[in-house]
Parts: structure tokens; C-alpha cells; sequence
């Protein structure tokens, strides 16, 4: 064992992400990785659903990436682990749990639709992990393939500091590879910034050395450039950019060589105390759960017993696996900096950390389901199965957020999109055998604090029982969520009381007057009383609800609707039909800009009035016109906006009856 260690921690490792919007190529550009590397020796086609990383059946039938998938290959004595991520905006949560565990990525941009929504977001989330990241520029051989137009573009909506390390030779049907500008002797490219002087001139920016030569006019060694981009572009701080067409394996070589020389190998030793996190739940056949997990300090070992921090609870491993594609292998152990699946964890949850927190980078926040959806099962037979069905999909991806409501036989989800509701659909059809029904989907609204106000619960009676609470309530900025305080002593309150009520705080507002989850609130409780005598431990879980509810009874609450930041661009002869399409769409948009023959214009659209915007859209401009969106955060509705959620369970308002129905439920 010590010798197989010893091995696994002297293999010089990468763990990259591959990051892109929909249809620039990603999974065509992991399959030739692949194949080039030698890990596989015939190519897979995303067309026909043979690509190593698409495994489940719906993703091969659709041509579409949803899950992320983890495959490895060898290069020039480097292991890389690969993660290839869906480029759906629906499938954001994946792209979001993937960035967490990435030491580097690869973020592709096509050559023709260049740089999306999608691509925005993702770039900003790179740069807010402060990832190194090579961007590749790919389909270079499309019609209408444009390096210059897509460099210009990358430099305005991502980064100043995109540095061309290769210059396209040929474009469209002519692309036949790219130069190294890098290299000694390299002949000046025909294409505007592609060469030596532009990646010295972006470099100069940040290297206090490379600008004194370049400002006296010194030759610089193409070698000094490189190793100054080395620098960093390890650092995240320069962005070596490549050119490429994956579908033709044109440019592949080239980007692998990148990736040991640019992006930085992980850090962490194997003799620290454990820190580990979850990135992804599946369920095996065979093993049963499986928890992919990232080690950043420490090891684990087959028969360990890991300690997991966030649910308090020691479970022992079974097996640890190397999971490439559809292909597994036991491999033992599994050592800071790499990257396994773990088998034998049956509690854990996506988002868990195994060990100490300490060495475990925090999440990003990209993905925010903007509808809910109820699910009908085709017979009361076969309710139940239903059940477990989601409830297990929904460990694979907890944004679904199932919500089981027992008495009314109800189940409702939330969703990113509209194809998320197919996928579902096969899911439910191809992995369970069940036939489901999906409700049309319904825009999750929220409501915020109208204006400042108190909540105030004395609940004495029926004994035994004494809790007394007042909170102070205020409306918060715009995006804060839920800010929580307590101004309490510990002798007026004791500190288990004061933690339950803080505990209770969140879950109590999911449901505010309207039934949406109250945000964007700061909540402060001002006073606190227990009974020495009679005090029951749970008798402050019940008095949190009702005093909130009493709170914002006075305050009042204004609904907030989410709002999707979107480009839509179509032929210049459809672009007066689009700006009308938006007014009566109520968005707020930008001027529009005339890009060649299209017309391009940003803005926000609230997602209540745009859910079938994208078909109508499509329809109109004869499958010409491409609309990308995000999220865009909530903001107030107008005044004319109505949107009430049916309220699950008792309401604290009415105090009586809630109290009963609680106690009824502690009795039992």
C-alpha cells in the first residue's frame, strides 16, 4: 500500500474543467482529447450518440450533455482529470459543482457565434474562484468563422488580458491548423493581434521588465514571452488563448500541450488531516451510492471510516473508484489532489465536506430555478415509486428541491427550463419505468418586506409551554437574501434557545403572505424569555413562525418576479419585430447594435412574461434568430402583477389553530 501511495503522489496531476455555452464543441473536444491522448482508440460522435463522456441514454438520444461526466488521460507523463460539463443553461447546477473542484479549465468559444450569455457567466465564475483558464477558440473551419471579430469580443465582454499563443492558418474551408507565435522564428500572422508583438504588447501590462524593453524598442526572445505567460497565466492573471476545429482533431495536440504548460498542477499534501468535498452523487447497480469527491488534503483508503462535517455523521468506505466515461476501475486509495469516486457513503449529500473545511474552496452560486413544477404519477399505484424516483434524482441534484406533501399527495419540483422537464421525463421513463405527468410550469416568485415593522409572540398557553420573542423586521438591499441577528443576552435567553430560534428563523420564512419564500429582509430578534419550569425544548420552533408571520402582517410584503439577462440576435430585417416583441414583453433593453448583417440587443426580460419567447422567436425568424439568458436577479412587479402560492399547512397567523396542529405532531 505505502508503495502504491508513494506512486499516486509522485504522478505529476491536472484536474481541468471544460466549460462552454451550448453547441461550441465541448464534448467533440473532450472525445479527441481522448482519442489523441491514446485513452480510447476510436473516436465517439456527439451526433451519434456514441461520445465516451455522454452516458445516459437521453443524452445520447438528444445530442445534449446533462450531466457532468469524469474521464482521465495521460499526456507526456501528466494524469488529467477531465470533467465535461453540459453547455445547456438548464443544466447550469452541474456547471456550478464542477467548478468547485477545478485546479483549471478550458473554456471553448465558437468561432462563429462567438462570445454568449453563457459564456459571460461562466468566465465570471472562473473569475471569481480566480481559476486559470486557456480559452480555445473553436470551428474554425464554420462558415462565418471570424478570429478577429471573436478576439475583439473576448477582450471587450471577458478579459483585456487574452493573449493569441497561435495564429489560424486559412479560415472557414481553408483552416488547415495554426502557427505557434510563440516560437522562435514564427512568420507574422495574417490575422490582425494573432502574433509575437500583440501577446508582448498584453503582457507588457502586467510584467514591470517586459515593459522596459518593449517601451526601449529591445527585442524580446519569443522564449522570455512564453515563460513570462507561464507566470501568469498559472497566477490567473493572462489567458492564453488557442485556435482550433475539434470535429477535424485540428489544434487538439496543441491544446493539450497547453494544459501541462499554462494551467497549474493541484496543490495540498497527502499527509495533512483530511479535507475533501462531494461534487456529484450517482447511484451504481452494484455499489449502491457513489460520491465523487475532490481531496484537497489527505488520503482516503478503502475501509476508512470519514468523518463528514456537514451532517455530523462517520460512515465507513467501500470501495474507491476511477470512474473514466462508462468505464470503472477499484483503485484503493485516492490522495490529496486527484479526483474518485467513493463507494459506501449512503448519507452523503452534494456539497459535503468530508474532513476539515479549511482546504475546501467555497461554491459558487450560478444556477437559480426560476419555476416550479407538480408532478403526477399515471396511477396511485404507483405514487409511491414516484416518490423514490425523485427523491433520488434529487440527490443527484438538489436544485430540484423535491417538495412531498404528504396529506395532499402532492409533489412539486423546481426547474431551470423547459428541456430540463423532458430530460426528467426520459429519466423517469428510462431509469424507473415510470410514467409521469409535469404540470405546465409556473414562474417562482418571492415577496420582501413592504416597510419596517415587529413581530411579536407570546406563546404561554396551553401549558406547559413559555416562549416569548420579538423581532425586529427591515426590508434589505436587493439581491442580500437573509440577514439574521440577535441583540439577546445569554442570560435572558439561553444560548440553545437562541440557536433553535435561529435555526427556525430561514425555514419559517419559505412561506410569506403571498406563500412565495420571503428575501432580501434583515431580521433581528430584540427580546427573548424562557420558563425555567415551563419550557418545553421545542416550544421556540413553534414561537419563531408565529411571530415572524405577526411581523410581516404588519410590515406588509411586495412581490419580487426573477428576470432573465438576455441576447437575442436575428437578421437586421427582423430586428424592429424583436424591439416590439420586448416592449410588450416589459423589458428593459440597451440600444441595439448592427453587427454585419445582424441585429444584437441585451436587456432583461421578466421570465413570467418570456417563457415561450425563445420558440416564438425561432418560429419567426425561420430558425435565424438565437436568444441566450441567465438569470438577472428579482426585482419588484408592477403593481398589476398578481401571483398567489397556495400555502402548504397550517398558517402562523392563525395562531390557535397552528398551535394545535403543531402539538398534534409533537404528540406523535
Amino acid at each position: 500500500m505505502a508503495g502504491e501511495m508513494g506512486k499516486q503522489l509522485s504522478v505529476s496531476r491536472r484536474n481541468v474543467g471544460i466549460f462552454a455555452h451550448v453547441d461550441a464543441g465541448k464534448t467533440t473536444t473532450t472525445e479527441h482529447l481522448l482519442y489523441h491522448s491514446g485513452r480510447i482508440r476510436a473516436l465517439g460522435s456527439v451526433d451519434s450518440g456514441t461520445a465516451q463522456t455522454d452516458s445516459m441514454d437521453v443524452e445520447r438520444e438528444r445530442g445534449i450533455s446533462v450531466r457532468s461526466a469524469t474521464t482521465a488521460f495521460s499526456w507526456k507523463e501528466t494524469f488529467i482529470n477531465l470533467v465535461d460539463t453540459p453547455g445547456h443553461v438548464d443544466f447550469l447546477s452541474e456547471v456550478e459543482r464542477s467548478l468547485r473542484v477545478m485546479d483549471g479549465a478550458i473554456l471553448i468559444v465558437s468561432a462563429v457565434e462567438g462570445v454568449q450569455s453563457q459564456t459571460e457567466m461562466i468566465w465570471h465564475a472562473l473569475q471569481s474562484l480566480k481559476i486559470p483558464t486557456l480559452l480555445y477558440v473553436n470551428k474554425m473551419d464554420r462558415i462565418g468563422a471570424d478570429p478577429a471579430r471573436v478576439l475583439q469580443e473576448i477582450h471587450k465582454q471577458l478579459t483585456p488580458m487574452a493573449v493569441p499563443i497561435y495564429a489560424p492558418l486559412g479560415i472557414e474551408d481553408t483552416f488547415r491548423g495554426a502557427v505557434n507565435v510563440l516560437a522562435e522564428g514564427a512568420p507574422s500572422a495574417p490575422t490582425p493581434g494573432f502574433d509575437l508583438a500583440a501577446a508582448v504588447e498584453k503582457l507588457s501590462e502586467l510584467d514591470e521588465p517586459l515593459l522596459s524593453s518593449y517601451i526601449e524598442g529591445v527585442p524580446i526572445p519569443a522564449r522570455e514571452v512564453k515563460t513570462t505567460l507561464q507566470r501568469y497565466a498559472r497566477q490567473g492573471m493572462a489567458y492564453p488563448l488557442l485556435v482550433g476545429a475539434s470535429s477535424k482533431g485540428i489544434g487538439i495536440e496543441e491544446l493539450m500541450e497547453a494544459i501541462l504548460d499554462y494551467l497549474p498542477g493541484p496543490s495540498g499534501s497527502a499527509e495533512q488531516p483530511l479535507s475533501a468535498v462531494v461534487f456529484k452523487v450517482e447511484r451504481d447497480k452494484t455499489m449502491g451510492r457513489m460520491a465523487y469527491v475532490r481531496v484537497y488534503e489527505g488520503t482516503i483508503r478503502n475501509r476508512d471510516t470519514l468523518f463528514n462535517a456537514t451532517r455530523g455523521v462517520e460512515e465507513k468506505v467501500t470501495q474507491i473508484r476511477k470512474i473514466d466515461g462508462r468505464r470503472a476501475e477499484d483503485i484503493g486509495l485516492v490522495a490529496a489532489g486527484d479526483i474518485a469516486a467513493v463507494c459506501g457513503l449512503t448519507q452523503v449529500r452534494i456539497g459535503d465536506v468530508l474532513g476539515r473545511s479549511d482546504a475546501v474552496p467555497p461554491a459558487p452560486r450560478l444556477a437559480v430555478p426560476l419555476l416550479t413544477v407538480q408532478v403526477h404519477a399515471q396511477s396511485d399505484a404507483q405514487y409511491p415509486a414516484l416518490v423514490a424516483a425523485l427523491q433520488e434524482l434529487t440527490d443527484e441534484d438538489p436544485l430540484l428541491d423535491l417538495q412531498w406533501i404528504q396529506e395532499e399527495r402532492e409533489l412539486h419540483v423546481k426547474v431551470m427550463g423547459t428541456i430540463q422537464l423532458e430530460i426528467l421525463t426520459s429519466l423517469l421513463d428510462s431509469r424507473f419505468g415510470l410514467q409521469a405527468r409535469f404540470d405546465q410550469p409556473s414562474v417562482i416568485y418571492k415577496e420582501t418586506p413592504s416597510k419596517s415593522g415587529e413581530g411579536f409572540i407570546a406563546y404561554t398557553m396551553p401549558k406547559p409551554c413559555w416562549a416569548i420573542l420579538r423581532f425586529q423586521i427591515e426590508p434589505g438591499e436587493p439581491g442580500s437574501g437573509l440577514v439574521y441577528q440577535s441583540l439577546v443576552r445569554g442570560e435572558q435567553l439561553l444560548a440553545q434557545y437562541q440557536n433553535e430560534v435561529e435555526r427556525r428563523v430561514p425555514e419559517a420564512l419559505q412561506q410569506g403572505l403571498l406563500g412565495w419564500e420571503v428575501t432580501d429582509l434583515k431580521v433581528t430578534l430584540t427580546y427573548g424569555e424562557h420558563h425555567v419550569w415551563h419550557t418545553h425544548p421545542l416550544d421556540f420552533a413553534v414561537a419563531t413562525p408565529m411571530g415572524l408571520m405577526q411581523g410581516l402582517a404588519e410590515t406588509g410584503t411586495k412581490l419580487l418576479e426573477p428576470m432573465l439577462q438576455v441576447r437575442i440576435t436575428v437578421p437586421e430585417v427582423y430586428g424592429g419585430k424583436v424591439l416590439s416583441d420586448l416592449v410588450q414583453m416589459r423589458a428593459i433593453f440597451d440600444p441595439p447594435q448592427i453587427s454585419g448583417d445582424r441585429f444584437v440587443v441585451e436587456g432583461r426580460l421578466p421570465a413570467a412574461t418570456s417563457l415561450d419567447y425563445p420558440v416564438k422567436l425561432s418560429a419567426m425568424s425561420g430558425g435565424r434568430g438565437v436568444i441566450t439568458s441567465s438569470f438577472g436577479g428579482y426585482q419588484p412587479s408592477p403593481p398589476d402583477v398578481q401571483a398567489e402560492r397556495k400555502r402548504r399547512g397550517v398558517n402562523p397567523l392563525d395562531q390557535s389553530k397552528y398551535i394545535l396542529a403543531v402539538r398534534k405532531a409533537l404528540s406523535t
